[in-house]
């Protein structure tokens, strides 16, 4: 492997004018939690600022209904429903929700519409309402729950099986902190038209008045969403979003002991990944980065290209110490096309997960022939030139 020393300075040069698309997260975790699970992303990039057992399968309780409540949004985007379709009420679902966990205080028989059956799942957390919901909308929750299970796939939420829409409590229902996470930033940046009824405080239906249980809503004026839980198993959860600025901050804990360690937590989790994190737009794509000896080629080196723009986000004291190197196993040989890989740009910190990007020839390099291959073979062995001499 080929370490391009100077490279770092090359690299850094082009940070200060580049602009962001391909991430990663960088930093140490310098901040602990009491919740059984945790991570707290970047809502932009998803990159990682903290976590504590992010993939270990946990009861989401009414967390899980965010699920439920993505496919209805999705159902409206595309002109399935509309806010002001009704949903009738059955009498089974009436019987078996109308005491049970919280509640809309929906009754048989009553025509309600979209928007108030997900106002009643986001603000008073109704598990008669998700059910009554998934209802009119596949015609039978069991039916609506395997479009869950699917939803879950195609989002990419690896640890997630649902066996019903309110997340009751089942040893076959779960979910894991990290994809509660990605549904979480899948339904920010997919559904901003629908996603500030997470912000709404209160909600009355059936002359009943309910207010949002989430805490940060109240204690953290950027806040603006999304979903408690809370099982006597499972213990107290949220999955939590608030905008500082240009930055969106997720954040997901769950297994804590009261309302009062969710609601500090919670706070306290934000505060530290606005205060001590930043997103940085480093590096831009299309700039040469450094240059690659080549094998038998009619040029000696080629161009090493990013494909796409790069964007960190990481701790300041991660960017104080970053580290950034162009490693390639040559000469490469050629012929070279534009656009094939051809080397990997490392970018590191202390305390982190080194990360690989893939670099690209910049443009063609036709391979010698002939008698020019022979002299250039020559050459190599005699004085360890990439093949032609300089």
């Amino acid at each position: 492997m080929v370490d391009l020393k100077r490279s770092f300075f090359t690299i850094l040069m082009v940070f200060l004018s580049a602009q962001g698309g391909t991430s990663a997260a960088f930093g140490a975790q310098n901040i602990q939690t009491i919740a059984e699970h945790a991570i707290l992303i970047e809502g932009a990039t998803g990159d990682v600022l903290f976590a504590k057992e992010p993939d270990t399968p946990m009861a989401p309780s009414s967390m899980s209904k965010l699920l439920t409540v993505y496919i209805a949004f999705e159902k409206l985007r595309d002109g399935v429903i509309t806010l002001n379709d009704e949903i009738e009420v059955s009498e089974a679902a009436w019987r078996k929700w109308r005491l049970k966990g919280s509640t809309m205080f929906l009754k048989a028989g009553d025509r309600v519409t979209v928007h108030d059956l997900l106002m009643g799942i986001i603000v008073q957390s109704g598990n008669d309402a998700c059910v009554v919901l998934a209802e009119g909308l596949a015609g039978s929750e069991a039916v609506f729950v395997d479009w869950m299970n699917e939803k879950a796939r195609e989002l990419g939420m690896t640890n997630t099986h649902m066996v019903n829409s309110n997340g009751w409590p089942d040893e076959n229902h779960y979910m894991s902190a990290r994809d509660l996470a990605i549904l979480a930033q899948k339904m920010i940046a997919n559904f901003p038209e629908y996603y500030a009824m997470f912000a709404e405080k209160e909600f009355t239906y059936n002359d009943i008045r309910q207010t949002n249980r989430n805490p940060i809503l109240y204690s953290m004026p950027e806040a603006d969403g999304l979903k408690t839980g809370h099982t006597e198993a499972a213990g107290f959860g949220l999955v939590a979003s608030a905008k500082r600025d240009d930055r969106r901050l997720i954040l997901v804990v769950n297994g804590l002991p009261s309302e009062r360690a969710r609601a500090r937590e919670s706070e306290r989790l934000l505060n530290y990944g606005f205060r001590n994190f930043d997103v940085y737009n480093l590096l831009q794509a299309g700039k040469t980065l450094d240059y690659a000896n080549v094998w038998l080629g009619e040029k000696d080196q080629v161009p090493l290209v990013l494909e796409q723009d790069v964007t960190l986000s990481m701790s300041r004291e991660a960017r104080r110490k970053m580290k950034a190197k162009v490693i390639y196993e040559g000469p490469i040989a050629a012929p070279i096309v534009k656009g094939q890989p051809v080397a990997m740009l490392e970018i590191s910190s202390p305390h982190m997960e080194s990360v690989r990007l893939p670099l690209v020839a910049g443009e063609d390099v036709g391979k010698l022939g002939g008698f020019n291959r022979l002299k250039a073979a020559l050459n190599y062995m005699l004085i360890g030139s990439s093949g032609r001499g300089r």
